[in-house]
This record gives structure tokens, sequence and C-alpha cells, in this order.
């Protein structure tokens, strides 16, 4: 029986790289060999400094709008950076949003543009990504970018929570189906991050304290996409289906926070 052929990604596609976890994933991809196809909801300078980042290290990159609020034209990105870069090998799903409402304060406007940002906008970008792979016959990954929040709840964060929840099994689901084709899919799941999200951009993690984190900071952007670039090349070749959650072990904690908090300070977003 021969050897199966070794997964050579040459290019890499990642939603909402303009900054944050995306920038840092483009970034480090392009160190590992791949072009990058880099889209963009709001901030196009944040974008084209993360393709100039790119291009610092050799690589190509191409740069392409995505509101994932307009959907299902907003997947036409996929499409398009595809034909631009030649092929994709690599999805990395990472454009993001979230709510910081009470749930019974909502508006449904407000959980649909949560909703279709974080779930369905990803599930229509696999599809076009995974088509692809399938045509190109080289199998491919595709790694989806959800929260601890796919598995532990958040005050304040009903449509974020139910989102990342339901991107977590739609990645279950898609490693199943995809296996054939040879396309891995895995979720990889931050606790706090060091990003413009959470309004930490260019903080330096290692100052600061987080006492309810085993590892007592927050996490920087490029250990998430570490782990990121692990699962999108040749040597996860064997993994598919899992959650790999980046956290400092934050989620280790739900018993221990329990026993331990002194205020009612936590009820309130």
């Amino acid at each position: 029986m021969s050897a199966p052929t070794p997964f050579a990604p040459e290019v890499a596609l990642i939603t909402g790289a303009d900054s944050g976890i995306g920038r840092a994933t483009a970034v480090r991809l392009a160190e590992a060999g791949m072009d990058i196809g880099i889209t963009w909801h709001s901030d196009e300078k944040g974008a084209e400094e993360t393709a100039e980042e790119v291009r610092g290290q050799g690589r190509r990159a191409a740069v392409a709008q995505m509101d994932l609020t307009v959907l299902p034209a907003a997947a036409d990105a996929v499409d398009e950076l595809c034909r631009e870069l030649g092929r994709i090998d690599v999805l990395v799903n990472n454009a993001g949003t979230g709510t910081m409402t009470p749930f019974l304060d909502l508006g449904l406007d407000d959980v649909r543009q949560v909703l279709d940002v974080d779930l369905v906008g990803p599930f229509l970008c696999g599809q076009k990504a995974a088509r692809q792979m399938i045509r190109q016959g080289h199998g491919g990954r595709i790694v989806n970018v959800t929260s601890v929040h796919e598995h532990q709840p958040r005050v304040g964060a009903a449509p974020y929570c139910a989102a990342k929840g339901g991107l977590g099994l739609l990645t279950q689901v898609m490693a199943l189906e995809l296996a054939e084709h040879g396309i891995t899919v895995n979720a990889v799941a931050p606790g706090e991050i060091a990003t413009p999200m959470t309004g930490q951009e260019d903080t330096d993690v290692h100052t600061e304290q987080r006492h309810g984190v085993p590892l007592g900071r927050p996490g920087d952007a490029r250990e998430v996409a570490a782990v990121i670039a692990f699962l999108a090349g040749p040597e996860a070749s064997y993994v598919t289906g899992a959650s790999w959650v980046v956290d400092g072990g934050m989620l280790r904690m739900g018993p221990q926070a329990g026993s331990h908090l002194t205020s009612d300070d936590w009820r309130r977003p």
C-alpha cells in the first residue's frame, strides 16, 4: 500500500484578517510558505497593512471586502480570492462579531446580525471553499474560529454563544462529511485574547493580570495563530472534528470560580 501524498498547502484564505487573530494568522501562514487571501469588513487600511506584512514574508497577498451581514452575496469573496490566487488549500473562518446585551433587551435584528456573521457566514464560506478543494483533488483544511463560548455561556452574550455553539457543532458535521475528500475541519476556541475586539490592541499580555485565568494573563493573538497554523499544516493530517481551546485554562475554572466569587457583579454584562 503506497503512502498518501503529503498535504502541501499553497494558498490560505482568512476572513477578518485586517487585525487581531486574523492578521496574526495571515502572517504565520505566510511564514509557513503560503500565499494569503485576506477579507475585511470595515477596515480596508488594516487589511492592506496585513497584506504588506504577508508580502514582507515573500508571499503573495490578495484583499477583498466581505460584509457577512449581506448574505449570501458576501461569500462570493471566497470565489473572487480563489480566482486571483489560483486555488485554495486552507480556509480560516475568523470574522466575527458579538453583543453585550441582556437577553430580555435583545432585538431580532441584533440577533440575526450576530448569527449571520458568526454562523451562517462561515457555513456559506465553508461550502464555497470545500467545493473548490474537492475540484482541486488534493484535500484541504478548514479551521473555524469559535470561542470558549462554544463550550460555556456568558451573561449578555446570548446570540454570540448560540452562534459559536452552533459553529462548533457545524464543525463536527463538516468534519464527518468532508473527510472522504481529504478535507479536515477543526475549531479553535480562544479565551480572552488581546485584540481590538476586546479593546486590548497592542497590549503586552505579560504585563496584564487575570486572577481567574490559571496562566494569570490574557492571550496574545500569535498564540492562537500558532494553533491554527498547526491545524492548517501537513502535520495535522489525522486531526479532524475537534475543538482546540486556547484560553490559558479559563474553562477549567468553572466550579472554582463558582466557589470563589465574592459579589454579584457577574450578573451584569
